[in-house]
């Protein structure tokens, strides 16, 4: 079984700060008001707090989501030293830090907890894609997941992929 001591310090704290990385990812694909960030980030919360409490994706990623909401009740930047730069190129950064989280769960972790890792991720991305309506008039027209989302989601599902054996 995979567990915090198979990992250094720093990799823990980008394990713990990527559910946040991703719901951040959704964020900045296509930027809403005030209120869908809102609700995109309580969503990515909502994700890590239900694995916190021991959701279905095995005891790495538990581990991983109590820390993080451990950090979160003390009102700890859950980013961790995380900033990406403004513009076009935060979404390159963020993707390539995923990669990187990735690359260390694949390295570091059994063939399933890292499977687990990368499933809980896609999945806390999907949470906030899924959290608000964008675009349309007064909630008319409006589409639950946009296009820049849903390219974010497909350029997450490369970036979280399996390595090949």
């Amino acid at each position: 079984m995979t567990s915090k001591a198979n990992f250094t310090d720093e990799e823990w704290t980008r394990l713990k700060r990527a559910p946040f990385v991703a719901g951040m990812a959704i964020s900045l694909a296509d930027p809403g008001g005030p209120i869908e960030a809102l609700k995109e980030t309580s969503a990515t919360l909502k994700t890590v707090l239900a694995a916190a409490e021991g959701g279905n994706h095995g005891e790495l990623v538990s581990s991983i989501a109590r820390e993080a909401a451990g950090d979160a009740r003390q009102h700890k930047n859950p980013l961790g030293g995380f900033k990406p730069s403004k513009g076009a190129t935060a979404g390159v950064e963020i993707l390539d830090e995923l990669r990187d989280v990735n690359r260390i769960v694949s390295e570091k972790a059994s063939p399933e907890d890292a499977a687990a890792v990368r499933v809980w991720l896609l999945d806390t991305a999907q949470a906030a894609a899924d959290a608000a309506k964008e675009g349309g008039f007064m909630g008319f027209h409006a589409e639950r997941v946009s296009e820049g989302e849903q390219r974010m989601l497909d350029s997450l599902g490369e970036a979280l992929a399996a390595p090949p054996a």
